[in-house]
């Protein structure tokens, strides 16, 4: 009797305790739209299962896909002894300045001027918190608007909101077209307040795959000049989209050669395929080497207290390679094969839909660039794919390119077929 008056006592003392805790209030946040995909992946048990959800590059057999010249670089910085001692704040200097040179271009006039602070960051969101950070502390201008396309990353989106932001969207996918509504862009930019922060996808549009052609980036640079408008332009697949660094850097330049106000987040994720290394940049272009000296003390100063100073092994790696000609030629080459091979996948599963005899236009697929693509296909089918294929993307009709291959495309495609034959999307 006595033991169960303690043990009851104990309960009661329990339920009071989590009463009165501090986090008692709580409610769990919603699970992560990637990684809770991933984790109910892992635990399906259809032997054929599929995963088109996660953004990382694999390999025709499905495989993670380790870079050739990132594995001699790994070599070469084990045989050099380093130590393992702190880097700036400011990160590693020597891959600062090829980060810059790599998304600016080497004759860009601001970057040969000595007009850009730059910093190393904790990849790309790293670069976009110490990026919007800066701005929201140090912006003059505040009654302005966060502009971000509708739909986008939705890290933009939440950084906004941590940083008291006036977050609004402007269009950008059109459903109907499954392609760029450039007419609702423009009336939405030119509505926004003057001097706004506008941010662009630099190239691939996570998560459409849908870029302006050059003529609508002109178009849209046009409005940016008249409305004076702070563009941001986020860099996370420079040469992974086409396999060209330059093509895939246009709209990034092209901006350029008429304004200063830009801020450019960059990572090395994708494109180098150090997903978990974390290597990333953040720039902003100034007016003068004196402006650019004190803009980069105060990113410091931002930088400081959020993380001290950022990792830097795969900045080491990035950096031996970019300083390498040789090793600089086969990442070149490693850029290419990745991107034909995920355009590769793009036809052929345009090609196998129609070889089911499915009545849709599938050319969106193949117009759209980069490791994303947008099906068009609704909720309704996406869960149809998960619960009766065991093909896993996320709600919106994403898929990840990379996750197609040789052995899973005809399996795909055909139940691609199944969920949307004789079906609207």
């Amino acid at each position: 009797m006595l033991s169960k008056y303690i043990a009851g006592g104990n309960r009661l003392i329990n339920n009071r305790a989590a009463a009165f805790s501090a986090w008692s209030h709580l409610t769990a946040a919603p699970a992560d739209p990637i990684l809770g995909l991933n984790e109910a992946f892992k635990a399906e048990t259809n032997p054929k299962k599929v995963l088109l959800g996660m953004g990382v590059y694999r390999d025709d057999k499905g495989k993670p896909f380790i870079l050739d010249c990132v594995r001699q670089a790994e070599e070469r910085l084990l045989k050099s002894n380093a130590d393992h001692e702190y880097a700036g704040i400011q990160g590693i200097d020597s891959f600062i300045e090829k980060a810059v040179e790599l998304g600016y271009g080497a004759d860009c006039k601001q970057r040969l001027e000595g007009r850009i602070a730059g910093a190393q960051a904790i990849s790309g969101t790293g670069a976009l918190r110490l990026g919007l950070n800066f701005f929201a502390q140090w912006y003059p201008h505040k009654d302005i608007d966060y502009m971000v396309p509708n739909p986008t990353w939705p890290i933009h989106k939440s950084l906004g909101d941590i940083l008291g932001l006036h977050t609004k969207e402007y269009r950008y996918y059109s459903k109907e077209t499954k392609g760029l509504d450039i007419d609702g862009m423009l009336a939405d930019l030119k509505a926004c307040k003057n001097n706004s922060f506008v941010l662009f996808h630099v190239c691939a549009h996570n998560p459409t795959g849908v870029d302006p052609t050059e003529q609508q980036w002109q178009n849209i640079l046009d409005v940016v000049k008249t409305k004076k408008l702070f563009c941001g332009f986020d860099s996370a697949y420079q040469g992974f989209a086409s396999g060209d660094l330059d093509r895939d850097a246009y709209s990034l330049r092209l901006f350029l050669k008429h304004t200063d106000d830009v801020f450019l987040f960059q990572s090395f994720a994708k494109n180098f395929g150090l997903y978990g290394e974390r290597v990333g940049a953040f720039s902003v272009v100034t007016d003068s080497k004196e402006e650019a000296k004190i803009t980069m003390s105060r990113i410091k100063q931002i930088a400081r207290p959020i993380y001290s100073n950022p990792p830097i092994h795969g900045a080491r790696i990035v950096d031996i390679i970019l300083r390498d000609e040789q090793l600089t030629k086969m990442w070149h080459q490693d850029l290419k094969d990745m991107s034909s091979r995920m355009a590769g996948m793009r036809k052929a599963l345009v090609d196998k839909l129609k070889s089911h005899g499915n009545e849709h236009d599938w050319s969106h697929v193949t117009s759209q660039i980069g490791m994303f693509a947008y099906t068009g296909l609704n909720k309704e089918q996406v869960t149809e794919l998960k619960e009766k294929h065991a093909i896993y993307m996320t709600m919106d009709g994403r898929i990840s390119i990379a996750g197609l291959n040789s052995s899973n495309i005809d399996y795909v495609s055909e139940a691609f077929h199944k969920v949307t034959h004789g079906k609207k999307f």
